[in-house]
């Protein structure tokens, strides 16, 4: 796959209605024409709010809105046949299809049963608390409506290590149940954070017990076979031993017909921690770059007032390239969600050449910022806010660019705290581009391209200048943006 570009086909706030299915189905013939060519879709499976859940409160992995459970046939997204239809819409443009993983928890179980728990100290959740609590938890899933379709795994209290609600008594903070099955305490390798990060929400998943690990390897085959994704997204990878995804990639890798493409979701600013996780998977999985998402945030913050010229200082992206998945939004860090952390509308057209065309990383886009998206929520202080996310100006041009443009040799001008600058060289078979932005005034930068590129003319690809630049005999020329704004620069005669 030449130049590969993921677009995150959804956002939290995607209205239900069995409306996703169907427009993927619909865009899927001219995601090519722009230069798309990985989808990442969201949980495909029943949640525990049925038709409304946005799918991390996964309930039924076997589930791809096929039974009457929650309340709903379809998922928020639609139903089975509507899932398979839009992926077959996907592979027929050679799209690469991504499905999403959620595996750290689960939610909304069928049954309570009697089980015994222990108080944790949410700030420190290695602080356990002796007295051991007889209670009821619903810990029991049956999926009664499946009726053992696809498969006849029961989980129960025993498949859990921590759960957030009991009853008898009444009681809603962090719990560890007490499981002779597993042994005590967490799970290891995951993020110390809180001490131990293991526990996350819901009914926390213990990957100690056996026979749940190897039901999620039986799943993971199994959705393979009803959908025939390229590859997966894994969520929330940093609350699951590293040790379980390890040999969860390895088993899935090794039964698939052709090697499959991963990325996880491991959300830290930490580059060390990032790293940490690629050397404790043996390097399995790429990685989301969580820190370099933070950088395009305070950067379209801070404006003129930040250093362009460290824009990749402490990213994953610059430390460990080729298992870095670069990113300006996704549906975590979008306005009111749990990691808000948006990127100003100015400022995204700037990140995203950053992403699209330069060398480094697989890109991914956010569907709001390609289509638009527009949605009502209720904020931390209890306030409702309405909300609009603009498509971003000249992305499909930018993400079309990566295509055409963004080849060969990669060199940087990094040298002003406001305008900087890189260049592609191109191939023999593809040309290559130069790119300048500034987060201040107006910039230039004087760019020696080499004798090959002398006496050559070059047009902004984006329109945002007008003029023509011309190098010399030996390749140099002065090329420009706007203010605030990004150009890319490409010969006249390639256009």
């Amino acid at each position: 796959m030449k130049n590969p570009t993921l677009l995150q086909f959804f956002h939290w706030y995607y209205p239900d209605g069995s409306q996703l299915w169907p427009e993927v189905a619909d865009r899927a013939d001219g995601l090519n024409d722009i230069g798309i060519n990985m989808v990442w879709l969201p949980p495909a499976y029943k949640g525990a709010s049925g038709g409304y859940s946005v799918g991390y409160d996964s309930y039924d992995l076997f589930d791809l809105g096929e039974f009457d459970q929650k309340g709903s046939t379809p998922t928020k997204y639609g139903d089975k046949t509507q899932l398979l239809t839009a992926i077959e819409a996907l592979k027929r443009n050679d799209i690469a299809v991504l499905m999403d993983v959620v595996v750290n928890h689960k939610m909304g179980a069928d049954e309570k049963e009697h089980i015994r728990v222990q108080r944790v100290n949410a700030d420190d959740r290695t602080q356990i608390d002796e007295e051991v609590i007889e209670c009821e938890a619903w810990t029991r899933y049956t999926f009664p409506v499946r009726a053992g379709q696809y498969s006849q795994f029961i989980w129960d209290y025993k498949c859990f290590s921590g759960i957030d609600h009991i009853e008898n008594p009444d009681e809603d903070s962090i719990f560890k149940i007490v499981n002779d099955y597993t042994g005590d305490g967490w799970n290891d390798q995951v993020d110390t954070e809180m001490g131990n990060f293991d526990y996350l929400m819901g009914e926390n998943i213990d990957f100690r017990n056996h026979a749940v690990t190897e039901e999620l390897k039986y799943w993971a085959r199994w959705v393979m076979e009803q959908t025939q994704c390229d590859g997966f997204r894994l969520d929330a990878v940093k609350h699951i031993p590293a040790w379980f995804y390890k040999e969860w990639i390895e088993h899935v890798q090794e039964v698939a017909p052709k090697p499959l493409f991963i990325v996880a979701e491991y959300w830290s600013p930490d580059v060390d921690k990032l790293q940490h996780y690629i050397d404790q998977v043996d390097g399995k999985t790429m990685l989301f770059d969580a820190p370099l998402h933070m950088k395009f945030h305070e950067a379209s913050l801070q404006g003129r007032d930040y250093d362009m010229s460290q824009i990749f200082t402490g990213t994953l992206v610059e430390a460990d390239p080729f298992h870095a998945v670069t990113l300006v939004a996704n549906h975590d860090t979008q306005p009111l969600q749990a990691l808000e952390a948006p990127v100003e509308p100015w400022f995204k057209p700037l990140a995203y050449a950053l992403i699209l065309l330069r060398e480094n990383g697989v890109p991914s886009v956010f569907y709001p910022d390609l289509y638009g998206a527009s949605y009502d929520d209720t904020g931390g202080d209890g306030e409702t806010y309405h909300i609009d996310m603009p498509v971003i100006e000249h992305l499909d041009q930018l993400i079309l660019a990566r295509q055409r443009f963004a080849h060969g040799i990669q060199t940087l001008w990094f040298d002003h705290p406001n305008c900087i600058a890189f260049s592609r060289s191109g191939t023999d078979e593809d040309p290559g581009c130069v790119v300048v932005l500034s987060n201040g005034d107006e910039g230039e930068k004087t760019i020696a391209l080499g004798e090959n590129y002398g006496n050559r003319s070059w047009k902004d690809f984006l329109g945002n200048r007008e003029e023509v630049v011309t190098t010399d005999e030996n390749g140099e020329g002065v090329f420009t943006c706007n203010g605030g704004s990004v150009s890319v620069w490409v010969m006249e005669a390639v256009l």
